[in-house]
């Protein structure tokens, strides 16, 4: 009974690791998805600057702006460049992080080739979903198995203390045949008669008894041994307990970030369509004179910052949604079983990449 609670709890335990594995690459690929739309963005606002960097030379060449205003568009531009070559470095970083996940070779370079397409919202409230967590949770149920094999071992061990008696019975028999020679002369020598007997002996052994075995003293050895699986036993009680509320505080952090990042990429699509409009508004008065350089570089400072804005808040839904799979995803008990990470939970089936 031991060994099957203990086969039980691997078996949980490969169903948990397989579930952090599917949310370890969920999250990888979402944050390559990120750095590679990051490159995007900091390189559109790089040739930004090169743009107003020239408008700000033709200007400065018709005694419109000052010698300042070319400077500052200088140090904007070499700074936006040090922020690209950054966001370069962390997509490539991104990429091996994901393909060393994945155990690709070193020649392969995974690349994203979808756009970043943001969840839909999660389609259970929040008692719903712990409900649906605890149900068969593998992380749980091989803490229960833990449990039962400590309980099993603790019982055999318990037992060594206890006297044994035991009942035996033996049984067995021989045969033998022995061929005897017998030669007499008779006549003077002449004629003679040989008799030729045989001679058989059988055996039979019977024996039964008891035998009564009881350990008087082993100096608490094996008494010692069973009161610390019976504390491994309640350990693996609190353990239980600990679990689940470490389950239910992941499930609401998920819950209500993923439930403030919808909010606030719906708030971030609003600010980079001001933000843009904004910027649009600002480089014509520039370009016409009415406005300041200054006053250019701040807008485009919001719209690169709301732009990030949406994006990050964009990532953070389908993070918070993957983790909120995490929970609830079947996984196989058997390694020997194909992986198939899919969730029923409306009408719709729910995956993730």
């Amino acid at each position: 009974k031991a060994a099957r609670a203990s086969l039980e709890q691997q078996r949980n335990t490969y169903a948990n690791q397989l579930r952090s594995l599917q949310l370890q690459v969920s999250e990888a690929y979402y944050q390559l998805q990120q750095d590679e739309q990051l490159v995007r963005v900091y390189d559109a606002n790089l040739r930004n600057d090169l743009v107003i960097l020239r408008d700000t030379l033709d200007l400065k060449q018709a005694g419109l702006v000052p010698r300042l205003d070319v400077l500052r568009r200088r140090a904007i531009q070499a700074s936006d460049e040090e922020t690209l070559i950054q966001a370069l470095a962390d997509r490539a970083v991104a990429r091996r992080q994901l393909a060393v996940l994945l155990n690709l070779p070193a020649s392969v370079t995974p690349t994203p080739s979808d756009p970043i397409v943001v969840q839909p919202r999660w389609p259970l409230d929040l008692e719903a979903s712990l409900l649906a967590a605890y149900r068969g949770n593998p992380e749980l149920e091989a803490i229960l198995a833990t449990r039962t094999a400590l309980a099993q071992q603790s019982q055999a061990t318990a037992a060594g203390l206890l006297p044994k008696l035991s009942l035996f019975a033996s049984g067995g028999g021989s045969s033998s045949q022995t061929s005897l020679g017998n030669f007499d002369i008779g006549g003077g020598g002449c004629c003679g008669s040989t008799a030729l007997p045989l001679s058989t002996t059988n055996s039979w052994d019977w024996s039964a008894g008891l035998t009564l075995t009881w350990l008087l003293f082993d100096a608490g050895t094996t008494a010692g041994q069973a009161r610390a699986l019976a504390k491994r036993e309640a350990a693996a009680a609190q353990q239980y307990a600990a679990t689940r509320n470490d389950i239910r505080l992941r499930i609401e952090q998920a819950f209500f970030n993923h439930e403030a990042s919808l909010a606030k990429l719906s708030s971030a699509r609003r600010g980079v369509a001001a933000a843009l409009e904004a910027f649009r508004d600002v480089r014509l008065r520039f370009l016409t004179g009415l406005d300041s350089e200054l006053n250019l570089s701040n807008t485009q400072d919001r719209l690169l910052n709301s732009q990030v804005r949406r994006l990050n808040a964009t990532v953070n839904v389908n993070i918070t949604y993957a983790k909120l799979l995490r929970e609830l995803l079947p996984m196989p008990r058997d390694p020997n079983l194909p992986i198939q990470p899919q969730l029923q939970l409306s009408s719709s089936p729910v995956t993730q990449p």
